[in-house]
């Protein structure tokens, strides 16, 4: 049972959205990768633990805590009655080995983070937290690599990691565990929830500001700009996907605060924004049907 769906991490989209509208350097364009790819390896696992897991859990995806000054996230936390799974995705592509304690990428000799610090790190933490709600079911923690196209080379034994030919054979040992539900582990998880932290952590994005962005209206399929409006329509002509102008409208509004959450939204700015949708009237209908409007005439905007 999902208690807590995933979402797309608002760093990822961020990015997504400027490497759509400005040029990034190569720095930058290594982190929207990997902020990509990561996401990426935490939905595979989504989708193959939702197409395969038979047994009683609840499943809390994306999880931020912060103690004490550290913040540390969760990518899944499988709770049941009698041991509490802790799932950190990583979707490595390539090839590494271990020495002396430290990763590295095979070829390069490029030191990387040691992903299992990583891992006992976040276990610690997590124990912590959970005790202070009064849930002091075991944590076993499990490092995940969910991509086929990576090899590990020197693995240290008796490490936490589920390879991916291991994946099916650690379904089978969730399936055959018995795991029975109450409400009380429903509560349990609620105040799991609950406990997170509102504070984004610190983002170091690009330098941007709205004038240095290319504006227009994006398709949500491919990302290509539109070039014009057809009917109700937006017709892609990258890859033919069709969209209702409202609805690409509303998808730029967010895009817009997303970008610049501190400024207010108005019709001339989205107008400005969408750029191709010729009728101010048009969106301005928009905003007010799914908006609520502060101020009138030139001074209003909407929340």
């Amino acid at each position: 049972m999902i208690i807590k769906p995933r979402q797309e991490p608002r760093d990822l989209k961020v990015y997504r959205s400027l490497d759509n509208r400005m040029i990034l350097t190569k720095d930058e364009k290594n982190t929207y990768f990997t902020l990509e790819k990561g996401y990426q390896g935490e939905v595979m696992f989504d989708e193959f633990i939702e197409e395969n897991l038979k047994a009683k859990m609840l499943l809390l995806n994306d999880l931020l805590f912060k103690s004490g000054n550290t913040t540390f996230q969760v990518d899944s936390l499988m709770m049941s009655d009698g041991i509490n799974y802790l799932i950190d995705v990583k979707n490595f592509e390539g090839e590494y080995y271990f020495h002396d304690g430290k990763m590295y990428v095979v070829g390069s000799n490029k030191e990387i983070q040691n992903p299992f610090d990583q891992l006992k790190r976040a276990n610690i933490m997590l124990r912590n937290l959970l005790q202070k709600l009064g849930i002091f079911t075991p944590i076993i923690p499990y490092l995940v690599f969910i991509n086929p196209e990576c090899t590990l080379f020197q693995l240290p034994l008796n490490q936490p990691v589920i390879l991916p030919t291991q994946l099916n054979s650690f379904i089978r040992k969730l399936n055959s565990t018995p795991s029975f539900l109450n409400q009380k582990h429903i509560q349990s998880a609620e105040k799991v929830i609950n406990l997170q932290t509102n504070e984004t952590p610190y983002s170091n994005f690009p330098s941007y500001s709205y004038s240095q962005l290319k504006k227009g209206t994006t398709c949500s399929n491919c990302h290509s700009f539109f070039r014009s409006v057809v009917g109700r329509k937006f017709i892609c002509k990258a890859c033919g996907f069709e969209e209702i102008v409202e609805s690409v409208i509303l998808r730029m509004v967010e895009e817009y605060k997303l970008l610049f959450p501190e400024e207010k939204v108005t019709t001339n700015r989205i107008y400005d924004w969408c750029k191709v949708i010729e009728s101010k009237r048009r969106i301005s209908r928009t905003l007010e049907k799914n908006y609520k409007i502060t101020g009138a005439h030139q001074w209003a905007y909407y929340e």
